[in-house]
Formats: structure tokens, C-alpha cells, sequence
């Protein structure tokens, strides 16, 4: 069994305001834009929210028009290194009704 979303019937999609426009993402990367619009200036980290392909979101993300700032930070422990911090800097405000497919409300 993969961790594709759709095999479990979940589908996400989230519509944003922004200085350009309405952008609509689905997938991982609403779900990811999504996380990042909760976590305001705090950022995101793949240690706070785990997932396979942080980076790739955060590209698509950029590809789209958003600006996500990417901050190196150190961590300790048996594996001692660096992860990143990212941080969207482009103003976004999710639309109202935009949602987890399968959930109450109006789609995005």
C-alpha cells in the first residue's frame, strides 16, 4: 500500500488571495501551503511537519508565483547537520470554503 492520498480518498485543494490573484493549488501542495499559511513568520521545518518532499513543494510553490524564504538551520543529535526553515512571504489569505475534499463545506 503507497501514501497516495487519493487511495484513501482524500483529496486536498486550497484557493488563496493574493497581490496576483486567485491561485488554486490541490494535492500536497495545498497541503503544504497550507501549513505554511498557518505558520505565519514561525516557518515550517520538515522535523515539525514531516513529509516526504518538503523541497518540491516549496518549488512548485515558488513556480507559482509565491515567495517562500528558505532558512538554514542546525540540528544536534546522532544525526547532527542542517534542515531548512521555510517561511512564505508572500501575503496569502485562504479562501473561504477552501477544504479537505470529504469534509463539510463548499469546495475551493
Amino acid at each position: 500500500m503507497s501514501g497516495n492520498s487519493q487511495e484513501h480518498g482524500i483529496r486536498y485543494s486550497i484557493a488563496v488571495d493574493t497581490e496576483r490573484g486567485v491561485l488554486l493549488f490541490t494535492g500536497r501542495d495545498a497541503w503544504a501551503l497550507q501549513h505554511l499559511i498557518r505558520a505565519g513568520e514561525n516557518g515550517v521545518t520538515p522535523l515539525e511537519r514531516p513529509a516526504p518532499r518538503w523541497s518540491h513543494y516549496v518549488w512548485k510553490l515558488r513556480g507559482a508565483g509565491l515567495d517562500v524564504e528558505t532558512i538554514t538551520e542546525p540540528h544536534g543529535g546522532t544525526y547532527a547537520g542542517t534542515h531548512a526553515r521555510y517561511v512564505l512571504r508572500t501575503p496569502c489569505r485562504i479562501r473561504p470554503g477552501a477544504r479537505k475534499d470529504g469534509e463539510h463545506g463548499a469546495a475551493a
